[in-house]
């Protein structure tokens, strides 16, 4: 079973979240590569976790959204 996942961690420079073993940045154990993976947080702004399925929705039921 995986981990709970936070959603605004006070130090998110210092983790790699690239698996549930969440390494410190300089000791890296899952192989993941020598970069540690950012938390969402810190690609994508503290309201990440708001984006959620929501964007993907067609704006009126019965239509399937369009690739642009």
């Amino acid at each position: 079973m995986a981990k709970k996942f936070p959603m605004h961690p006070k130090y998110p420079e210092r983790i790699c979240w690239g698996c549930d073993k969440y390494c410190p940045a300089d000791s890296l154990c899952c192989g993941n590569g020598t970069e540690r993976t950012p938390h969402p947080a810190e690609l994508f702004g503290d309201d990440w976790y708001e984006w959620g399925l929501a964007a993907w929705e067609p704006a009126s039921a019965g239509q399937t959204p369009t690739p642009e």
